[in-house]
């Protein structure tokens, strides 16, 4: 083979993990052995964007997992994906251990193979599923980071810079909490998209699926504004601009990274260190239950497939609950 291989080496004791570089991601360039071998794995990710709709990010990391397991599987089994048993992914599983993962990484990795598998013996490209019986690591189940009241106030109402990218950052944050939307649904909103008679944005979701979100007078007047008075500015400097919503500062889309940039340095504006873009979400969920909102509601605004995953909420907020009674009641901190 052409492509060299490097036999990882555990180095969980430093505490870092070890990474896999054996195929470019996604397998663009690997020598005519290798593409053989992946096969099955191109397969699988030309499924995930072309019929369950996947994301450009999502795709690249199913990538980024099954080419780790390609190259474990190459380098210590001497066997291809379409020639791996059942005993490999156990032997795998304990290889993502010793290279020092954590126990949601390895679930996301396993839970990658598991899924492709299950393609092929469906589209019986495979006549067996050595993935079946692979168990998950179990992980434990963490409550999101949310934002109290006070703190997502401060946040929203805190002084923007008097330029088209201070209008432009200001709807950013006012449409992340007052809309409950992910990062890529932001960034891939058009003009077109805004239904300002009826306060409604369409949003195109995981799977691309479509909703509509209301919106609210904060973020109403912040859009308005910014489109009005921002967006013709930004839109000038380059053809790039099309029908975007939210622009950057040479004209074209904003990127998942520019909008990662303006929430941090706005938490930083006020205090509140590594704030991340889903925690606006979750922020926006969670003082949606408290505020009275009833859970399909949330779970329609959010676009979640399963009310199971809108439920972690009604744990948060039973959570700020408990933290409120404690402090609030006269007789919550009395022992006797």
């Amino acid at each position: 083979m052409v492509v060299r291989r490097r036999r990882a080496v555990s180095k969980a004791r430093e505490g870092r993990v070890v990474e896999r570089k054996t195929f470019k991601r996604a397998f663009p360039d690997c020598d005519e052995a290798d593409s053989a071998s992946l096969a099955p794995a191109r397969d699988y990710l030309a499924y995930l964007s072309a019929e369950r709709g996947a994301s450009p990010a999502t795709v690249s990391s199913y990538a980024s997992d099954l080419e780790d397991f390609a190259a474990f599987l190459l380098e210590e089994r001497s066997r291809s994906i379409a020639e791996a048993e059942r005993d490999d992914m156990a032997a795998y599983a304990v290889d993502l251990a010793r290279r020092g993962y954590a126990p949601a990484s390895r679930q996301r990795r396993i839970s990658a193979v598991k899924g492709l598998y299950r393609f092929l013996v469906r589209e019986d490209l495979s006549e067996s599923d050595p993935a079946a019986d692979a168990p998950l690591p179990a992980v434990e189940r963490r409550l999101p980071d949310v934002l109290s009241v006070d703190a997502a106030m401060r946040l929203l109402d805190r002084p923007y810079r008097p330029d088209d990218l201070g209008a432009r950052d200001r709807a950013v944050m006012e449409v992340l909490y007052g809309c409950g939307l992910r990062v890529s649904e932001l960034v891939g909103m058009d003009t077109g998209d805004i239904s300002f008679d009826e306060g409604f944005v369409r949003v195109v979701g995981k799977g691309r699926v479509e909703r509509f979100v209301p919106f609210g007078g904060a973020a109403r007047a912040a859009l308005a504004t910014y489109l009005r008075q921002a967006r013709p500015h930004l839109a000038a400097k380059s053809p790039a601009a099309g029908f975007a919503v939210f622009l950057n500062a040479r004209g074209g889309r904003l990127s998942r990274q520019g909008v990662y940039g303006i929430v941090e340095r706005s938490g930083a504006a006020v205090g509140i260190g590594a704030l991340h873009p889903h925690t606006l979400r979750h922020t926006f969920a969670t003082h949606m239950l408290e505020g009275g909102a009833d859970l399909r509601t949330i779970q329609e605004m959010l676009g979640h497939a399963d009310i199971a995953t809108t439920q972690i909420y009604v744990h948060v907020s039973r959570s700020h609950m408990r933290e409120e009674y404690l402090a609030a009641h006269p007789r919550a901190l009395k022992d006797t």
